[in-house]
């Protein structure tokens, strides 16, 4: 994998265009106007409001430019083309906690498409690389800063 290259799953690459697209449309066209009212306010030195939808608009402008590479280098990884059960990025995975005897779910995603609340892990967090290409009756150790933990893999969904 090239070192700009992003996989992604179909639902995080939808979700980029998405936000690539809101960005580009009604948001941009909110801060024209909020930019132009400011500007109508006068002198531009002294203008909290002009000086706050500026760096708006560069925090925007940045944010469009990262969304349109990540985009243009994505690889979209369809988990459904899982044949052999081991887990790849996209796959839904119920591990097993061994120290604290709780099951819980995770799904294996981008770092751009992480996200805790949500139980989607990273590929390149800890679990993320440990899990990928186990299959369900594997255990895994995960260095963390409390130790290391161990999961059994015990079911592998797409």
């Amino acid at each position: 994998m090239a070192n700009d290259e992003l996989i992604l799953t179909p639902e995080g690459y939808r979700q980029l265009e998405e936000e690539l697209r809101e960005l580009k449309g009604p948001k941009r066209k909110a801060l024209a106007e909020r930019l132009k009212v400011a500007i109508s306010y006068g002198d531009l030195r002294e203008n909290s409001e002009y000086h706050s939808a500026k760096e708006e608009q560069a925090f925007m402008e940045t944010r469009i430019k990262q969304l349109e590479r990540m985009l243009r280098t994505a690889k979209v990884v369809n988990p459904e083309e899982n044949r052999d059960g081991t887990i790849q990025i996209g796959s839904t995975v119920l591990v097993h906690d061994l120290e604290f005897d709780e099951k819980i779910e995770y799904r294996i995603v981008s770092p751009a498409e992480a996200n805790v609340n949500e139980n989607k892990i990273s590929y390149e967090s800890p679990l993320g690389k440990e899990l990928l290409g186990k299959k369900a009756g594997d255990t895994v150790n995960v260095s963390a800063p409390m130790g290391v933990i161990q999961y059994k893999v015990l079911e592998v969904k797409g």
